[in-house]
C-alpha cells in the first residue's frame, strides 16, 4: 500500500491561517483514542517496545559466548539485527541517524568475530577502517574494556579499577555507594565482583580483535590518558587508580574476601522483588557474570532466574519472505508502569469516562504495583513510609519520582470504586515525593541530593551518568501533579521548586531535558508545571520559552530535535520533525497561553496530516534519553499517546477560547 494513502488530506484554511476545524481535531482524537484502547493488555496495562542501539545485541552475544550458553539461532538473528544498523562509513551509532560511535563499533565488530566472521569480510574491513581512524579499541568506554578483558582482548591492569571494597565504605563516608546514582550501583557492584575475580575465556586467535589496536596491541597505550592540567580531579583519581592496581599486584587487599561476600549479598538482596538487578539490562547482564564469578553454577536457581529475566528482554521479529531475514533484538528494560500511566492520563484527557471499565482495570493494575518496601532511597530518607512506583513490571528497591508523579496524574483521571484505598495510596505517594525533594528545590529520579559532581571524574564513570541530580523536567511534572491534587503555590516547597526551575533556564529561554530529547522535552514539562501552578503566562520566563519554541519550529510545521543536541547545545531544537516532539512543542505553547498562535495551528496541522488511517503516527527517530551522550531510547508508544494528549489539550483550549470570545 502506498503510505501516502494513509495520510490525511491537508486541513482547511480558516481566517487566512491554517487552523484545523474542531471536527477534524475530534476525528483525529477519536481515531487515536481507539488505537490506544486496542493496545491495552488483557491484564489492564500498556507496554510498548523500548528500543535501543546495537550494543545490546553485541553484549548478548558476548555473554553467551563467555559461558557457552544461549540459543545459536537467536545469536545469528542478533547478528542480522546488528548488520541492519551499520552506517555507510562502516561504524555503528547509538541512535538512529547518529554518527558512528567507537564503543558501539568495537562491540559490534567483536560480536561478529565471536560468531565466526572473518576479518577479511568487507563488513568488518569497513568497520575496522573506521575504528582505527578514530583511535581503535583503546578509545572505548570502561565497560567495553572490561568485557574485552573477559576474552583476553584487553589487559585487566589497564582498565579503571572497580574494587569491590567500595561496598564496605560506611554511609557517612564522603564516597559511598549511595552517593552515586541507583543505576550506577546496579551496574558497578556486580562489575566490581567481575573485576576482582578477573574471569578469562580463551578464544581462537581468529576471533580476537588484535587488528583494532592502532599500531598493534603491543605498541598501544592501554591506560587512560592523564589530564594536561597536572592539578585536576581526573589526575587525582588516576593516581588513586594506579595505586589500587599496584596494591592488587602485590596482593595487598586484606578486605577483599569480606568485600566480595558483602557485594554478593547486596546484589542477591536486590534480585528479590525485581525483574533482575535494577530491572535494567546492564545490571542484569553484570549480575549473571558476577554470580558465575562467585561460583554459582549454570543450574543454580539464582543464575537460572537471572538468565530468564535477561532473555525476557528479547524480541523476535519474523522476516518477510523474499524481503527481510528474521531478527532478534534486546530491550534495555520494559516500561509498563510508565506507558500505562501515560495511556490512562491521555485517555482521561480524551474524554474516556472516569468509570470506564478499561480505565478501572488499568488503575487496579497500576495500584497493585505500589512500592511497599524501603529501597536504596531510604538511606538518605529513612523516616518516610514507602510509596510511589517504579518503571518496570517489578523493581521494588527502585521506585522513581518521575514515574510516581505520572501515575498520580493518571489516577486522578479514574473514579475508582475503591475510593478510600486509592486515596490512601495516592497520599502515601505524595508524601514520599515531598520527602524526596532536594535541597535546591528540584527533584531527581531515584535519590535525594545525589549531587557530588566530583565523582564524575572517577575513571570508571565514563558512562556519563554517575550521579542523579535534580532536573527541571521531573520537577515540572511534579508541579503539574501537585496542582492536580489541590496543592498551590502558597506552599513554600512549591515556590522553592519554581525558583529552582527559573535558575535552570537557558539564556535562549529553553530548559534542558534529562529524560527526553532534549530541550523540547524539558521546556514543555516546565511550562505545563508552571501553568498548573497558576504562574501568570506573561511572566518573562514563560514568554521567552514560548518564543524559543516558535523559533525552532520546522518549515513543515512540526518540531524535532536530534540526540546530537546533548553533544552540541547549539543544535537544541534542531532535527527532523517527529510526532512526539511536535506534540511536546504544542503542549508547551498551549501551556504558555499561545492557543491562537500560528505556530500551534501549523503544529496541529502537521499532526493531522501525518496521522495514519489506524490512528497512529510513525516515528523513526530516538526521542528518549537513557544517559546523555551515551545511551538513547525510542519509546514506541511516545508517537501515539503524546499526539493524543496534544490534540485533546488543543481542543479544550480552543473551545475555551471560542466560549470566551462568544461571551
Amino acid at each position: 500500500m502506498n503510505p501516502l494513502s494513509q495520510v490525511k488530506q491537508p486541513v482547511a484554511v480558516r481566517f487566512g491561517r491554517v487552523d484545523a476545524s474542531l471536527d477534524e481535531v475530534e476525528h483525529a482524537i477519536a481515531s487515536s483514542r481507539e488505537l490506544l484502547l486496542s493496545q491495552q493488555h488483557p491484564d489492564g496495562y500498556w507496554c510498548g517496545e523500548l528500543e535501543a542501539d546495537t550494543t545490546l545485541e553485541s553484549d548478548y552475544i558476548m555473554l553467551h559466548s563467555l559461558f557457552g550458553t544461549g540459543d545459536e539461532g537467536r545469536m545469528r538473528r542478533a547478528i542480522t539485527q546488528i548488520l541492519r544498523y551499520q552506517n555507510a562509513d562502516g561504524g555503528w551509532n547509538i541512535y538512529g541517524g547518529g554518527p558512528s560511535n567507537i564503543s558501539a563499533t568495537v562491540k559490534a565488530y567483536f560480536a561478529l568475530k565471536l560468531m565466526g566472521w572473518s576479518a577479511d569480510d568487507p563488513v568488518l574491513v569497513k568497520a575496522r577502517e573506521w575504528a582505527l581512524a578514530h583511535g581503535g579499541a583503546t578509545e572505548v568506554n570502561t565497560y567495553t574494556k572490561l568485557y574485552l578483558c573477559f576474552f583476553g582482548q584487553y589487559d585487566y591492569n589497564a582498565v579503571p579499577a572497580i574494587p569491590p571494597e567500595i561496598v564496605l565504605f560506611p554511609k557517612w563516608f564522603y564516597f559511598n555507594l549511595y552517593e552515586i546514582s541507583s543505576w550506577s550501583r546496579a551496574i558497578l557492584v556486580p562489575l566490581s565482583i567481575a573485576y576482582a575475580k578477573k574471569p578469562f575465556k580463551k578464544i581462537p586467535t581468529e576471533q580476537g580483535i588484535q587488528e583494532l589496536f592502532v599500531g598493534g596491541r603491543e605498541h598501544a597505550n592501554l591506560h587512560l590518558h592523564w589530564n594536561k592540567r597536572i592539578f585536576s580531579w581526573r589526575n587525582f583519581f588516576l593516581i588513586f587508580d594506579r595505586m589500587t592496581h599496584w596494591a592488587e599486584r602485590i596482593h595487598v587487599r586484606p578486605l577483599r574476601a569480606i568485600a566480595l561476600k558483602r557485594a554478593e549479598k547486596w546484589m542477591l538482596d536486590r534480585l528479590e522483588m525485581s525483574d533482575g538487578l535494577g530491572a535494567i539490562y546492564p545490571g542484569i547482564l553484570n549480575a549473571i557474570i558476577a554470580l558465575r564469578c562467585q561460583g554459582h553454577s549454570l543450574d543454580d536457581p539464582q543464575v537460572i532466574r537471572a538468565l530468564d529475566e535477561f532473555e525476557k528482554l528479547g524480541i523476535e521479529e519474523p522476516g518477510v519472505p523474499g524481503k527481510s531475514e528474521p531478527t532478534f533484538r534486546m530491550q534495555p528494560c520494559k516500561s509498563p508502569v510508565w506507558d500505562t500511566a501515560y495511556a490512562i492520563f491521555a485517555l482521561g484527557e480524551a474524554d474516556v469516562p472516569s468509570r470506564d471499565p478499561r480505565l478501572l482495570k488499568a488503575a487496579d493494575w497500576i495500584l497493585s504495583k505500589e512500592v511497599r518496601h524501603k529501597g536504596d532511597w531510604s538511606v538518605k530518607v529513612p523516616h518516610v513510609e514507602p510509596g510511589g512506583w517504579y518503571f518496570e513490571f517489578n523493581n521494588e528497591f527502585y521506585p522513581d519520582v518521575d514515574d510516581s508523579a505520572q501515575v498520580l496524574l493518571a489516577l486522578n483521571k479514574v473514579e475508582n470504586p475503591r475510593e478510600r484505598y486509592q486515596y490512601d495510596v495516592t497520599q502515601r505517594a505524595i508524601q514520599w515525593i515531598w520527602a524526596m525533594q532536594c535541597k535546591n528545590g528540584g527533584w531527581a529520579s531515584f535519590d535525594k541530593d545525589n549531587t557530588k559532581m566530583i565523582f564524575q571524574h572517577i575513571p570508571f564513570a565514563d558512562h556519563n551518568a554517575m550521579l542523579d541530580p535534580p532536573t527541571v523536567d521531573i520537577t515540572g511534572r511534579i508541579l503539574e501533579m501537585l496542582a492536580s491534587y489541590g496543592i498551590t503555590r502558597q506552599d513554600p516547597r512549591v515556590e522553592k521548586a519554581i525558583q529552582f526551575i527559573y535558575r535552570e533556564q537557558e539564556s535562549d529561554g529553553s530548559w534542558f531535558g534529562r529524560w527526553g530529547v532534549n530541550y523540547l522535552y524539558g521546556t514543555f514539562l516546565v511550562l505545563r508545571g508552571l501553568e498548573a501552578m497558576g504562574v501568570w503566562n506573561h511572566e518573562p520566563q514563560i514568554q521567552q520559552a514560548a518564543e524559543w519554541i516558535r523559533m525552532v519550529q520546522n518549515a513543515d510545521g512540526g518540531w524535532g530535535e536530534s540526540c546530537a543536541s546533548y553533544d552540541n547545545p547549539t543544535l537544541r531544537g534542531v532535527g527532523v520533525s517527529t510526532a512526539s516532539q511536535t506534540a511536546w512543542a504544542i503542549l508547551g505553547l498551549l501551556a504558555a497561553g499561545a492557543v491562537c498562535s500560528h505556530s500551534v495551528a501549523k503544529g496541529i496541522r502537521w499532526l493531522l496530516q501525518r496521522q495514519r488511517s489506524d490512528g497512529s503516527w510513525t516515528e523513526e527517530q530516538f526521542t528518549g534519553t537513557g544517559f546523555p551522550r551515551v545511551f538513547y531510547l525510542s519509546y514506541h508508544m511516545y508517537r501515539n499517546y503524546f499526539p493524543l494528549l496534544a490534540l485533546t489539550t488543543y481542543r479544550r483550549a480552543r473551545q475555551a477560547e471560542d466560549l470566551r470570545k462568544a461571551s
